[in-house]
């Protein structure tokens, strides 16, 4: 199922071991704390217990949403990037 993961965590050791587990689970990074992905659902719960067990108890907000294909289909996307003035 293809999933959005966003993340608002202060301690930037965590949050740099948070996305590379993120990126080890094959997720793709769209913005600094933000990762899409195809996951199933025993795999969103193993990265979830994962983030868990990294984040300990520091501070954080983690939130992984699961979209159906039909939702997935229909997201909006504007991406632009920087041009080379010649």
């Amino acid at each position: 199922m293809n999933c959005i993961l966003v993340y608002d965590i202060p301690d930037d050791g965590k949050r740099a071991k948070i996305a590379d587990t993120c990126l080890d689970y094959g997720m793709d990074r769209i913005q600094y704390s933000s990762f899409t992905g195809k996951l199933r659902a025993t795999h969103q719960e193993e990265l979830m217990l994962r983030i868990k067990k990294i984040l300990g108890k520091r501070p954080g907000n983690i939130q992984l949403f699961a979209i159906s294909a039909d939702d997935w289909s229909k997201r909006k996307i504007l991406k632009q990037t920087q041009e080379n003035d010649g």
